[in-house]
């Protein structure tokens, strides 16, 4: 199945979420794209390579940039400072070596930059799925610590409507 291309003009309303993995997580996060996808298919997806190519031989719509090393997660981060990229999935390998690790880094450090949402693993990711959108702001943020007992007890973000992303 070829890759299909989008524009992220196309749909203005859609938000849209960047997908990449490392070679050793490319399966586990087109498994993961595939058991979610009608969840995937409300959104505008942007994706690196060979990563992007692997989630759109599932039928999905997705727009491919350059693979990681040649540029892609940057091309990426510059998205997200640009605000056009709402969240990212990122299935990183963090025991290998990459020659582009300047350019992760500064992807990850655009995330925190610009307060995206970023899924570096399936448990996150299961977070960011369960979850019915994104853009609400928060409306309170709390940090509870349990003098003497060490225990720390985190409140989580409030959100407008009550949920997190949504």
């Amino acid at each position: 199945m070829e890759k299909e291309a989008l524009n992220m003009n196309d749909s203005p309303a859609k938000k849209t979420i960047a997908l990449i993995a490392h070679d050793g997580k490319k399966t586990a996060l087109v498994s993961f794209v595939d058991s979610h996808r009608e969840w995937f298919e409300q959104f505008n997806l942007v994706g690196t390579g060979t990563t992007g190519g692997r989630i759109a031989a599932l039928g999905l719509t997705v727009e491919c940039l350059a693979s990681g090393p040649l540029g892609g997660d940057a091309q990426i981060a510059a998205r997200i400072t640009e605000g056009l990229v709402h969240a990212v999935i990122f299935f990183r390998d963090p025991m290998g070596k990459h020659p582009h690790e300047p350019d992760i880094n500064m992807l990850l450090r655009q995330c925190d930059v610009h307060s995206i949402p970023l899924a570096t693993n399936t448990s996150t990711a299961h977070l960011m799925v369960g979850n019915r959108g994104f853009g609400s702001n928060p409306l309170s943020v709390s940090l509870n610590v349990e003098k003497g007992l060490g225990l720390s007890t985190i409140n989580f973000i409030r959100f407008s409507d009550g949920l997190p992303f949504g």
